[in-house]
């Protein structure tokens, strides 16, 4: 019993340190992903008010998360106050089981995030993982007696005031620069235009149409192939999924950039020859970096062509009286996906991202 309760005490907690620190490379992933949560629980009235606050604090909930993963992880490793983090995992297990069962079961929300980008999970797999998960939990805290600290308890505070340090700093580190470790789509060295593309072994969705006509006011369905005659008249047109298809959907979907006139130019953009760059700047009035400044200075100082890409392009226009600026819009979720820091500089050659920084990092290294 002994043997096998330490077992699952190095599964469980490498297993929780592993995920924790998988979600630290990047924790605005797991706070996108929280938000998707929040906005379908919004539709209950009776915690409306409440999702739309912890939606508004995603980025503090996901980092809280990834915190308490990866120092009861390591807590449980070293034996430290065994009992007291057991319970607490049981309740954060439990959490993630509720999580992805609703993933799973609700087929609201596509997946759950549970090991951020770089290794995604199906729904399924993720949901029995957690199952596992819990009922390994469980064993540790029925066999408590048998886990003993790995070192004194000065060593094991040490220990773990330095994992929380770590966890918390490499969190600051990436929200102020970029993920140590791009695992999206717009990461070094992919073709946007070529991810744009359907994949070749797509199978597209399965759709059944019925029609809605009126007569006598009374509405009545009919399908494709029992259509009534002219004395009928249409109300309108249901499309029914009957099968849905697999690996239909492009790895980059929604990256649609359109000029002042509205004018979709992504194409055109991306099939430019030679170096340019392309500044994505999601939000201008909540930024607290003055990058303005920089960026006029840098904007000048280049040779190579500027793109500022931007959800807002309103404020964009009152905010950079550049001549000769071209500002393009795109979606604020795309830009999210895209860009994890506020704004994200992209050199690119063609369609292809050469190189992706910290905007601000780099008008300061370059100015």
């Amino acid at each position: 019993m002994k043997l096998l309760v330490n077992s699952a005490r190095i599964l469980v907690g490498g297993l929780f340190v592993f995920s924790g620190l998988v979600k630290a490379i990047d924790p605005l992933g797991l706070a996108y992903k929280m938000q998707e949560f929040f906005e379908v629980w919004s539709s209950i009235t009776i915690i409306k008010n409440l999702m739309i606050y912890l939606n508004e604090q995603a980025l503090l909930f996901s980092i809280l998360i990834i915190t308490l993963e990866v120092i009861l992880g390591i807590s449980l490793l070293l034996g430290w106050r065994t009992k007291m983090i057991s319970w607490l995992l049981l309740l954060l297990t439990l959490f993630f089981t509720f999580l992805t069962s609703y993933v799973l079961f609700s087929d609201k929300i596509r997946s759950c995030g549970c090991f951020g980008d770089c290794i995604p999970l199906t729904p399924i797999q993720t949901f029995i993982k957690d199952i596992v998960l819990l009922a390994l939990v469980i064993l540790i805290l029925y066999g408590n007696k048998y886990l003993k600290p790995v070192f004194s308890n000065t060593l094991n505070i040490l220990f773990f005031l330095f994992s929380l340090i770590t966890v918390l700093g490499l969190q600051w580190y990436v929200l102020k620069h970029l993920p140590v470790k791009d695992c999206l789509p717009f990461k070094v060295g992919n073709n946007i235009l070529e991810l744009r593309k359907m994949p070749k072994d797509a199978i597209p969705d399965k759709f059944d149409y019925s029609f809605v006509y009126k007569k006598n006011g009374v509405n009545k369905d009919f399908n494709v192939t029992t259509l009534p005659d002219s004395s009928w008249e249409f109300v309108d047109r249901k499309q029914i999924l009957i099968e849905k298809g697999k690996n239909n959907t492009p790895l980059i979907n929604d990256f649609i950039l359109k000029t002042e006139n509205g004018n979709d130019t992504t194409e055109a953009i991306l099939n430019n020859s030679g170096d340019y760059f392309l500044i994505l700047a999601n939000d201008f009035n909540k930024s607290k970096d003055a990058w303005y400044a920089t960026f006029n200075k840098f904007y000048y100082n280049t040779k190579e062509p500027v793109y500022l890409v931007t959800s807002d392009p309103t404020t964009a226009k009152k905010i950079f009286s550049i001549k000769g600026l071209i500002i393009l819009a795109c979606d604020a979720t795309a830009i999210k996906t895209a860009a994890r820091v506020n704004p994200t500089l992209f050199l690119m050659n063609g369609a292809v991202i050469k190189s992706k920084h910290s905007a601000i990092d780099y008008f300061k290294l370059n100015n």
